[in-house]
């Protein structure tokens, strides 16, 4: 009898490859890794919710993974917001691993804030304003280090979820898309309801001529494309995934960002793209302003899964507007959920996780 994917994750490209990849994590034990990091393209007035609070937005990574670890933040109060009073998805995340007991790991790909917790360090930089031309410094040397890591985390664990926590990361992941010839114009996300796609194309392409190299310069080499538009979360993130999948199944957790991570992997090293499948949310899927199956389409033939995640029902404001195309995804949102309804074989469901999140607000949101 073939295995039956349970009604709480869809498929949303390649079915029968994300059948059969549901399918080998069904019951096992993943571990959760998130890279973050810090860059200025987030502060550009206009490109994201980080943006409207400039400050702020140097601690939110920092204090996302804080909030996985102690359940609540160190480095600020309450927790990261959005300008409108939206919690992080990180709250979807920290339900999840509580749920599961899940195993947290860290990955600093280059911060400005560190968090009080305990991380590995690839020795990278945060990242400069991608008009530049000049966003990262060294990324090969952070994604060599973070191919150690996936290949040593991987031995470990039954599989990884690899996630992202970088304000400002759909522009960048526009930046190193196009800088490797995909045509991702007008499809990365935003934590927006209105994507402001004209002003992140104009940002990318201020950086590639800023950079001075011509069309395709970029296309079989994706460090120089991190390096001259990206941001400090793709090349250790990339690595991560290119030496666990050498080994075990990996979940890219995440939404356009990740379709960016995807791209590097493919010019790294294509044969780990045969041992994944990005993992994001039904929010992501639905939003009629991005493309992530076009994206990831482009790529390879990778299945996409999503957590059908619906906060219609809540009791509280601040998740229910989750419906109304804020925010979307991050902190691996999404594919931790499909890890905690995999690994307890369906027993786990979206509406066991809404009531957990529900909880978790409760004592982090509405106390403030």
């Amino acid at each position: 009898m073939s295995f039956k994917v349970p009604e709480d994750i869809a498929i949303g490209l390649e079915e029968e490859l994300g059948r059969k990849f549901l399918e080998r994590i069904w019951g096992k034990s993943p571990t959760y890794t998130c890279v973050i990091g810090n860059t200025e393209t987030a502060k550009i007035p206009g490109l994201s919710a980080a943006g409207a609070n400039p400050e702020a937005c140097d601690f939110t990574p920092a204090a996302d993974m804080e909030l996985l670890f102690f359940g609540k933040c160190k480095c600020m109060d309450g927790v990261p917001v959005t300008p409108d009073g939206i919690p992080t998805p990180g709250i979807v995340t920290m339900s999840a691993i509580k749920l599961t007991s899940m195993p947290i790991f860290v990955v600093n790909g280059g911060l400005k804030v560190r968090p009080h917790v305990p991380f590995f360090d690839v020795d990278g930089s945060p990242g400069e304003d991608i008009r530049t031309g000049r966003a990262v410094k060294d990324p090969e040397k952070c994604f060599d280090r973070a191919v150690l890591a996936g290949r040593n985390l991987a031995k470990i664990s039954d599989y990884l979820v690899v996630a992202e926590s970088i304000p400002g990361g759909t522009t960048t992941a526009l930046g190193v898309l196009t800088a490797l010839g995909y045509d991702a114009t007008g499809k990365v996300s935003s934590t927006l309801p209105a994507n402001p796609h004209s002003l992140k194309n104009q940002i990318v392409q201020e950086g590639l001529k800023a950079n001075g190299v011509g069309k395709d310069g970029f296309r079989n080499d994706p460090m120089a494309a991190i390096e001259a538009v990206g941001d400090p979360m793709m090349a250790p993130a990339a690595g991560l995934v290119a030496g666990a999948a050498e080994s075990v199944p990996v979940i890219m957790a995440g939404g356009t960002q990740m379709a960016a991570v995807l791209a590097v992997v493919k010019g790294m090293d294509s044969s780990a793209l045969k041992n994944v499948a990005l993992g994001t949310t039904r929010w992501i899927m639905k939003d009629n302003t991005s493309d992530l199956r076009d994206l990831v389409s482009q790529i390879g033939k990778v299945p996409i899964l999503s957590a059908n995640l619906n906060f219609s029902t809540s009791r509280y404001d601040g998740l229910k507007i989750y419906e109304t195309g804020l925010v979307k995804e991050g902190v691996g949102a999404g594919g931790s959920t499909i890890a905690a309804i995999a690994q307890s074989e369906g027993r786990i469901t979206a509406r066991t996780m809404l009531d957990e999140i529900e909880k978790n607000y409760a004592r982090l949101v509405s106390r403030r």
